[in-house]
């Protein structure tokens, strides 16, 4: 820092001085370490007389009256009016754009060459502009910071000349702080050198260990490089691997592509399990379910086998109880026999009674346990609202076993069978409708849709029987109806409740036996469905021909004849006798 007339008291600092704060220096006034007097009272002290006769010639400031010799010629006469506070000594700092001081305003002295300016530490600040003020004043070269400070009371101490001291400030040429050395890591050894025999630039490394053109080679150390043999059996156990596993995989390739399947031989033994082919499951499907059951020793044994045979591609879906470890021959022929799969078929037009028996029989239950566990359970299997309410039913699912097939598994029971095949027949009905078709077609409730259907189902061979089967039955249930007089007279009724299927009875007794179902001997729809009606007779009941037919004969078995008029109807009759008598040999 600049102190004008240093001595044993502060005097008061120029606040245009080159050193004051140096406006100029960006970032580092904060490193001028000056304590500035503001906010405290200067402290006068009586100026020395050797002051006054170094200095006679320069005017006393207008505030600084305690230093009458002191004068500002050095800076073109200027004075400090601009400080507004007495005690301070001192003008505010201006705003960067205000601190630029063009060499105009400090007037040189007439016949003074320009010369450098140095401050305090003897540095060149640059400040050409300032040689006539630094010039007129004998103390411009003096260093300031070895008088001491500490004889004066109150006096700034010196934030420069102590041991703790703030660095001093900086010429603007040199404040760029220079980066602390950083020291250079060794750069990491290199198994197989960079570039060509000469290095880089052919130059040596310094190190006068190798010979000029070697680059990189040792590390600082000097040592020569070795190289990893570690790295080399690593690269030996890859290069194994990478061999050794095409090996093993090609090999596994041409075994898999020439080599005759994996297969076991003969029938299995031990352990059963339940196989179970989904729908659309072609022949590679098929095998890889019965290689993961253990059932075949690779599914390729299994399509093999089933190409050979000619019946290979019949195979249906379904759940097929198998042998482990069976050969892929031995597989296909049991899947190809419809009587090994473990499912349960109820056919359209199929009594309950039946139905309970092949239950029974492929679940290994005793004979009757499932008819039983329907009458019992039969509220509670999923019956719709409008069913299995009349007492006089012989059986109240009769009708509601849907004609479908079943797939067993080891979890089937009776009952889980039973309230599938309930839900499979109301969620149909429900789809076709049939409470709103009763009232169309004069029934009286949906139930009696599913007789009719039933009775249908149980007379006719296909469909176009059956429209014509039901056209039949509506117009005999006619109050208009005085041929049959109301009554259908339809044999499979007599036979269902006798519980057997005989084309030959005694009419005679038919007629004269009095059971609900009989329609030989009621008048109208039996109470119930007779059997499991399935989608034909159902739609043909629902859409019946109105052909006006009321009788119908199947002469052959196979062909039905339907009639308009009992005339021809007899006639039917008498030719259907005549082939029983012959087929009888009578």
């Amino acid at each position: 820092m600049t102190e004008y007339g240093r001595g044993r008291g502060p005097e008061p600092w120029h606040p245009e001085d080159p050193l004051y704060g140096d406006q100029g220096w960006t970032g580092h006034q904060t490193q001028q370490g000056q304590v500035p007097y503001a906010g405290a009272p200067q402290q006068e002290y009586q100026q020395e007389p050797q002051y006054q006769q170094q200095h006679p010639q320069q005017p006393q400031y207008q505030e600084y009256q305690q230093y009458p010799d002191y004068q500002q010629q050095q800076y073109g006469q200027q004075q400090y009016a601009q400080q507004q506070q007495p005690q301070q000594g001192y003008a505010p700092q201006q705003a960067p754009a205000q601190q630029q001081y063009p060499q105009q305003q400090y007037a040189q002295q007439p016949g003074q060459p320009q010369q450098p300016v140095y401050d305090s530490q003897g540095w060149d600040t640059g400040q050409g502009q300032y040689t006539a003020a630094v010039q007129t004043d004998p103390y411009a070269g003096a260093d300031y910071a070895q008088h001491p400070s500490a004889g004066y009371p109150g006096e700034t101490p010196d934030l420069y000349g102590t041991d703790g001291a703030y660095p001093p400030p900086q010429p603007p040429g040199r404040r760029h702080l220079e980066p602390e050395p950083v020291e250079q890591e060794e750069e990491p050894e290199s198994e197989l050198p960079v570039g060509g025999a000469g290095g880089r630039d052919g130059e040596d490394d310094g190190d006068g260990d190798e010979p000029p053109g070697r680059r990189g080679g040792r590390s600082k150390g000097g040592k020569p490089k070795q190289r990893s043999g570690m790295a080399c059996l690593i690269a030996a156990v890859v290069i194994l691997g990478v061999v050794g596993g095409g090996g093993y995989y090609g090999y596994n390739y041409i075994k898999a592509r020439f080599a005759p399947a994996e297969d076991f031989a003969g029938e299995g033994a031990g352990e059963v399990v339940d196989v179970e082919i989904p729908k659309g499951a072609g022949l590679g499907q098929m095998g890889r379910i019965l290689k993961e059951a253990g059932v075949v020793a690779s599914a390729q044994a299994f399509v093999d086998a089933a190409n050979a045979n000619p019946k290979g591609k019949s195979i249906q879906p379904g759940v097929y109880p198998m042998n482990k470890k069976m050969s892929g021959a031995a597989a296909v022929a049991l899947m190809i026999d419809p009587t090994k799969l473990n499912v349960i078929t109820v056919t359209e037009g199929m009594r309950n009674s039946k139905v309970y028996e092949a239950i029974d029989k492929k679940l290994g239950k005793p004979e009757g346990t499932t008819k039983e566990i329907a009458q019992r359970e039969a509220k509670n299997l999923g019956l719709p609202a409008w069913a299995g309410n009349n007492p006089k039913l012989i059986d109240p699912l009769e009708g509601f076993l849907f004609p479908t097939r079943y797939d067993l598994s080891k979890d089937s029971t009776p009952e889980s069978l039973l309230k599938l095949m309930v839900k499979n027949a109301s969620d149909k009905y429900a789809e076709l409708g049939i409470e709103a078709k009763a009232k169309e077609l004069g029934l009286e409730n949906p139930l009696q849709v599913v007789t009719v259907a039933s009775l249908v189902n149980a007379e006719g061979k296909n469909h176009d029987d059956f429209r014509k089967m039901s056209e039949v039955v509506y117009n005999r249930m006619k109050k208009t109806n005085d041929v049959t007089n109301q009554k259908i007279e339809f044999d499979s009724t007599y036979n269902y409740v006798k519980n057997q299927s005989e084309i030959n009875f005694n009419l005679k007794e038919a007629q004269a036996f009095n059971n609900p179902y009989n329609t030989h001997f009621i008048k109208g729809l039996p109470v119930g469905p007779i059997g499991n009606p399935g989608m034909d007779a159902l739609t043909a009941t629902l859409n019946p021909d109105h052909g006006g037919w009321m009788f119908f004969v199947s002469v052959d078995g196979n062909t039905t004849t339907f009639t308009k008029t009992y005339d021809e109807h007899l006639k039917l009759v008498a030719e259907f006798q005549e082939r029983q008598k012959q087929k009888n040999g009578g």
